[in-house]
């Protein structure tokens, strides 16, 4: 079984150097935490493989090399072993881009059944690593960091079928202290939109090591003669100076597979504006005041389908509902067209409500237990996508209305958990993942220039998995600026910002009922992929003046939000939260200073800027579209009221003097290299 004796940067790695000694009490051979940690070479911990065939027997395998192939860059390895008494053949994959990807592939070469508990790859941690950073969270504050020191064993969970907004398949390691610019930094992400299990674990002679695999619920793979089980890929990042470095080589892992090259459009999505009302001239005029502020996509959410006139009926019957369109979504789709702005539809294949044609036609084709009473979700049982004829049904529905209306964008949504999903009596969550992705898959071949949202009530499924065959994923459905700065701080150490579903909510938001001016609501949302969730119609004219400026600043700066690197800053205050993202030239950056609460300090402590050109000097200018209306304070820094052009090295050493920013406001300052 091979071992990873190291993650980061490229060495001459001398292994005799590495040979431990034996302790007192011990076994009597040094015990290996390989790449699939095994009980039966001695391993002690959580094994990496566990399983049994039906009498037993072969539960604990293992393996011996058959052979390893490198590819000629030395950037791939493919690992062949097998265990010849257990029956079992194993595939390990390693790849090195941006980041390290394991594969796992697990094949039963055996006449009889074998029952899979878990394949989980581990990833040993450098020395330094003692201290985890996850994230908790909920429905509406999703992507909350949280730290502890790994000292025995810290795990990650999730049973809901989806991701999650609880927890998220992602944990960083790293040196005491660790910050966003500074320390020793080591992530793992494991690619799987359904139940999974992440263990960091100290072991007792002081080793750390992190395994992550899927969570298998009893009996959900069995292997029979010749089946593979193919493991969710584990993807690792490292860093020597901080968070933020190795958030960035996982943004560039996503960027490498994007398939949506071009300029993330500005989205305007009605489900806040109008909710289920669906009015055609209603809709018709959002649609008019939204290209009239610069919007490039239109988005019909939920009501449009059906019987789909709230959320207790309707799911399932994927038709456009005569009741409310007559004459079918042409009114809007070419109205939409004709202001020059793409359609887009929300979708939730999915789900079924027991109140709709498709499950009083088929109720055996959802993800229940027969004989027992389901439970509902939202009023809405989720449907088995392990099923061929499920998918089949969905993919024939989804595909003829994307034919018909030219659609470009689907909002696909997953609205409940997963509770007690069988398929065919066995537990259905793995075969549920596997066919949402084979659906999604079909969907995108026979429409090459189709994007789609994950969307879960918000960041519910938010992973590596998902965004293989996804373009965006919404963030959450909270969209109070002040809570979305904690939430896509969060996400952003996941995933880049062009795939961060963030929008421009009315007001006062509907999750928390605080409100706020337009500006910070901008300057929060346009780090993101940007949108309007709000009914423009009710908005006064200065608001939409100012939303207007706002989305032209957003796009005239897209080049570099969209493409650059991300820098998340530390600060002393608690109270500022500030970020930025600078070209990979280092030619163009834009910074935000968030003031999230009052300070304890009268007069705010300079902010230090970080990944610039420390040799190069930049103009500094305010980007006034994006920030407060107002300051605090009986005066202000000059340098806010014209641009001025300041040396990288002092900003990076000495930092930005901010002015007196009022609680909830943010300012926003863009940086151009001059020499």
């Amino acid at each position: 079984m091979p071992q990873l004796l190291s993650v980061g940067p490229s060495l001459d790695v001398a292994p005799v150097m590495l040979e431990r000694p034996l302790p007192h009490a011990s076994l009597d051979a040094a015990v290996p935490i390989g790449l699939i940690a095994e009980g039966a070479s001695g391993f002690a911990g959580r094994p990496g493989i566990e399983g049994s065939r039906p009498d037993g027997s072969a539960w604990s395998p293992r393996f011996v090399s058959q052979g390893v192939d490198v590819d000629a860059g030395g950037r791939r390895a493919t690992f062949r072993l097998h265990d010849p008494l257990a029956q079992l053949e194993l595939e390990l994959r390693l790849t090195v881009d941006a980041v390290l990807t394991i594969g796992a592939t697990l094949t039963n070469r055996g006449d009889d059944d074998y029952g899979l508990v878990r394949l989980a790859p581990s990833v040993v941690l450098p020395a330094t690593c003692g201290e985890a950073l996850t994230f908790a969270g909920r429905w509406c504050r999703e992507f909350q960091p949280q730290r502890a020191t790994i000292d025995g064993t810290i795990v990650v969970e999730n049973r809901t079928g989806r991701t999650s907004h609880a927890t998220v398949p992602a944990v960083f390691a790293g040196s005491a202290g660790f910050g966003e610019q500074h320390g020793e930094v080591l992530g793992v992400q494991l690619a799987w939109s359904g139940n999974y299990s992440i263990t960091l674990e100290r072991t007792i002679d002081g080793r750390r090591h992190v395994q992550a695999g899927e969570l298998l619920a009893p009996g959900e793979v069995t292997l029979a003669s010749g089946e593979s089980y193919v493991a969710p890929d584990v993807v690792v990042a490292w860093s020597k100076s901080g968070l933020s470095a190795a958030s960035r080589a996982f943004h560039a892992h996503v960027r490498e597979r994007a398939t949506a090259t071009r300029p993330r459009p500005v989205i305007l999505n009605t489900w806040e504006a109008v909710y289920f009302d669906h009015r055609v001239d209603t809709l018709q005029r959002l649609a008019d005041v939204a290209a009239q502020v610069g919007v490039e996509r239109f988005v019909l959410d939920d009501g449009w389908f059906g019987g789909r006139r709230d959320d207790t009926k309707g799911l399932g019957d994927w038709w456009v509902s005569e009741a409310v369109w007559p004459t079918g979504l042409g009114p809007i789709v070419d109205h939409v067209r004709g202001l020059g702005m793409e359609f887009g539809l929300w979708v939730e294949p999915e789900m079924v409500n027991p109140d709709s044609e498709l499950y009083r036609k088929h109720p055996e084709w959802t993800l229940t237990t027969h004989g027992y009473d389901a439970v509902l979700g939202r009023h809405q049982l989720v449907l088995d996508l392990g099923r061929n004829e499920v998918r089949e049904f969905l993919f024939g529905a989804i595909d003829a209305l994307v034919r018909e209306y030219d659609i470009a964008y689907l909002k696909w949504d997953m609205n409940r958990d997963v509770v007690q999903g069988s398929h065919h009596g066995r537990a259905g969550v793995h075969g549920h993942v596997t066919g949402l992705y084979r659906l999604v898959d079909e969907l995108r071949a026979a429409h090459p220039g189709l994007e789609i949202e994950s969307c879960a009530s918000g960041g519910g499924r938010a992973d590596l998995g998902i965004l293989r065959r996804t373009d965006r994923i919404w963030t959450s459905d909270c969209n109070d600026a002040l809570e979305r700065q904690l939430i896509q701080r969060g996400f952003s150490m996941l995933f880049p910002p062009e795939v961060m579903g963030a929008h421009v909510g009315p007001g006062r938001a509907h999750t928390t009922g605080r409100r706020h001016g337009v500006g910070f609501r901008a300057a929060t949302a346009a780090f993101g992929h940007l949108g309007i969730e709000w009914n423009l119609l009710d908005a006064t004219d200065d608001e939409l003046r100012e939303l207007a400026a706002a989305i032209a600043a957003h796009q005239r700066l897209r080049p570099v939000l969209h493409r650059g690197a991300v820098q998340r800053l530390d600060h002393p205050d608690p109270s500022v939260l500030a970020h930025g993202v600078v070209s990979d030239d280092r030619g163009h950056a834009v910074f935000c200073l968030a003031q999230i609460a009052a300070s304890s300090s009268t007069v705010p402590t300079p902010v230090r800027l970080a990944g610039l050109d420390a040799t190069a000097a930049y103009r500094v200018t305010v980007v006034r579209e994006l920030g407060p209306s107002s300051f605090g304070g009986r005066s202000r820094p000059s340098w806010l009221d014209a641009p001025v052009t300041v040396a990288g090295s002092h900003l990076m050493a000495l930092g930005v003097q901010p002015p007196i920013l009022h609680p909830e406001t943010a300012l926003v300052i863009e940086l151009e290299r001059v020499a």
